[in-house]
């Protein structure tokens, strides 16, 4: 394998700065535009904030998972997308402080931070002991220091692989992929009990937060595909990314398709079945307005066509294809937690305000601009990864 795979990315793919330079010019535009709402319609500006937090974040959380996953499982797949998972977790400080806002606008999210509802509401009453607003702050920063530390840790370990083929360094980066994924489950669990559920605290999911992992791991699958296929037109990588290797995570997002819509039915048909007023008041304002509308378009885009589509094994080994499947899923993504979101707070219909469509352009280009910048300064294969030849005898066999 030729030398200069050992150089930093940027070295070997000019066009990764000034994609950078754009991407920020971009984000910065749509902050600029977005903060006119701040100021405007200061509660409409943090309903939308959340739900593009949560969106790129899904991506940078997915990543991170997915990473994990194959260090324990190994595949060829993980070997070519190792420095994207990489890049994309190293966002993860920059989406720290990000969450400030979100901690700075909890009044205009959560009505358990009101202390006068509170005092009319027996059922906050009972659950006040978990949500009020100091352990509300310090759950944040107990998940924020175990996601850091497992980038921290992870990122360090795969630098130092670069640099010796030392097999105790891949150990490692196992053992603590196997306590990182259940430390990983448990965080986003109540990460999602916190900043998403909470919003309507009278209501409950047991199966909420496995719904939402799986949602991110479809995020980070998209936009791992999505990113491979333009680097894969490049070189080095264009004599190395083969269709096997988008045959693989093509597979890998069929599996996440399919998680996403079992477990996403399976809390629709147990709430039914349980035929709890309090449980299904969560589905009626959604199933009878005009948020059907947005159900419907999840069904379809977020589930059956992709599932469709990805049962094929031509569309799966064709890059540009699965590129434009990936692209759609991440638009079905945002469409999801507008639905998680903006129906708790337009309880009579369908409200699409330009906040929904400004602040995710604003954080979305930010998040790409921070991943291409930390994708560029390290190598773009891990030349010492114990399945790198591997990789590219998947190679080999398809030459």
């Amino acid at each position: 394998m030729s030398p200069t795979l050992s150089q930093p990315a940027d070295q070997l793919i000019p066009e990764l700065a000034p994609a950078q330079r754009k991407l920020f010019v971009a984000g910065a535009a749509a902050a600029v535009v977005s903060l006119v709402g701040l100021f405007t319609n200061r509660a409409q500006f943090f309903q939308s904030y959340l739900m593009a937090y949560l969106f790129v974040l899904g991506a940078t959380l997915g990543c991170l998972a997915l990473a994990m996953i194959h260090q324990l499982s190994g595949g060829a797949w993980g070997v070519v997308t190792r420095r994207l998972l990489g890049a994309s977790t190293r966002v993860l400080p920059v989406l720290t402080v990000l969450f400030i806002p979100i901690l700075l606008g909890r009044h205009y999210l959560f009505v358990w931070t009101h202390a006068d509802v509170v005092a009319r509401d027996e059922v906050l009453q009972h659950k006040q002991l978990f949500l009020n607003t100091p352990f509300f702050i310090a759950r944040a920063a107990l998940y924020f220091a175990v996601w850091n530390a497992l980038v921290y840790f992870l990122n360090r370990w795969s630098l130092e692989q670069d640099k010796t083929p030392d097999p105790a360094i891949a150990r490692r980066m196992q053992t603590l992929s196997g306590g990182g994924l259940l430390a990983y489950g448990l965080t986003a669990t109540f990460a999602s009990f916190d900043w998403l559920m909470s919003i309507d605290p009278h209501w409950f999911s047991t199966i909420y937060g496995v719904l939402l992992m799986g949602g991110q791991g479809l995020t980070a699958l998209a936009v791992l595909i999505a990113a491979l296929t333009w680097l894969s037109r490049r070189p080095p990588l264009d004599a190395i990314v083969v269709p096997v290797h988008f045959h693989d995570l093509g597979n890998l997002m069929l599996a996440f398709v399919m998680l996403w819509a079992y477990f996403s039915f399976s809390q629709y048909l147990i709430i039914f079945s349980g035929n709890l007023p309090e449980e299904i008041t969560w589905y009626v304002h959604r199933l009878h307005t005009g948020w059907r509308f947005v159900g419907l378009t999840l069904v379809l885009f977020h589930f059956a066509i992709p599932f469709l589509l990805l049962l094929s094994r031509r569309v799966k080994r064709t890059p540009d294809l699965l590129m434009k499947i990936a692209l759609g899923i991440l638009a079905a993504r945002l469409i999801d937690l507008f639905w998680l979101i903006a129906p708790e707070f337009h309880k009579d219909g369908l409200v699409v305000h330009w906040l929904d469509v400004t602040l995710p352009l604003a954080l979305g280009a930010l998040w790409l601009g921070c991943f291409v910048w930390q994708l560029r300064g390290r190598a773009i294969l891990p030349l010492h990864d114990p399945q790198f030849e591997q990789a590219l005898g998947r190679v080999a066999s398809v030459s």
